[in-house]
């Protein structure tokens, strides 16, 4: 009888120790495969890493140029020059300003006679009345100068435009001049102009850009002008979506700024969309 407690004991003695063997063995194998999942891991990020740059550092790289960029005395000066510009309010008593207005129309329509300064004609170009002046109150004379130079530098451009030549176009389709002013604004935003200097990655790299070319800017509102639109296409907007195409765009334009090759105006992708 004691013999067959025994025998009983040490086989359910024996059987725990197989048990307590096998999970010490598959812990033990798991642990073993954690850690070889978390060289594993290590490796793969290690190489995406080699691959497509350091993601975590790129914030860095881009505060650090804000932080370090100071501006020359060429380049302040070429600051304060645009800056006037911006402070510029259109003044329709003014004949220099009566002209400007006068000359953008002849760009837009050669062969139209003006009737007047105040005409339903300005309807035809996007205008929201019979008196363009009420539309320059949010960005002043420059967003006029902006499109006047859209029109004699890229007047292939300007016109499809204008004219909505060119892909599917929306049935409510934006109004071309009153967009011209929006992205003047929105560019001045976004490049922080009308702080002393810029203090963002895309504000930094155009004043270096406007030291290369004073008509930096000019350029810029054509090219924004060209992505706005291109975007609007994508996107199958229509009116009541404009403030949204104008934030894509404003985006990617950032994007575009804060890439390192761009060292003249001209380097920016988008310039492409652009025709004279």
């Amino acid at each position: 009888m004691r013999l067959r407690k025994s025998r009983q004991c040490f086989s359910s003695c024996s059987s725990r120790h197989r048990v307590d063997e096998d999970d010490v063995y598959w812990k033990r194998k798991k642990s073993s495969e954690e850690l070889e999942w978390s060289h594993n891991s290590t490796r793969v990020i290690s190489q995406l890493t080699q691959c497509f740059g350091l993601f975590t550092r790129s914030p860095y790289k881009r505060n650090d140029k804000v932080l370090d960029f100071c501006l020359t005395p060429h380049l302040e000066q070429r600051l304060q020059k645009l800056q006037e510009r911006m402070r510029t309010p259109f003044d329709e008593t003014r004949p220099d300003h009566q002209e400007a207005l006068r000359s953008l129309w002849n760009a837009a329509f050669p062969d139209i006679p003006l009737k007047g300064l105040i005409s339903e004609q300005w309807k035809d170009m996007g205008w929201q009345g019979a008196n363009p002046s009420t539309d320059f109150r949010g960005c002043g004379f420059i967003s006029l100068e902006n499109l006047l130079f859209f029109s004699r530098t890229y007047p292939a451009s300007f016109h499809r435009l204008l004219f909505k030549q060119g892909g599917q176009r929306a049935t409510w389709e934006y109004p071309f001049a009153v967009a011209g002013i929006n992205v003047s604004f929105m560019l001045i935003q976004m490049l922080d102009l009308r702080s002393e200097k810029p203090r963002c990655l895309p504000g930094v790299t155009f004043v270096k850009l406007l030291g290369e070319d004073e008509s930096a800017f000019d350029v810029l509102f054509c090219i924004a002008f060209e992505m706005m639109d291109a975007q609007w296409l994508a996107m199958r907007a229509s009116y009541m979506e404009f403030n949204e195409v104008l934030q894509v765009t404003r985006t990617q334009l950032e994007r575009e700024l804060s890439l390192e090759d761009v060292h003249r105006i001209k380097d920016l992708p988008a310039y492409n969309l652009l025709y004279q």
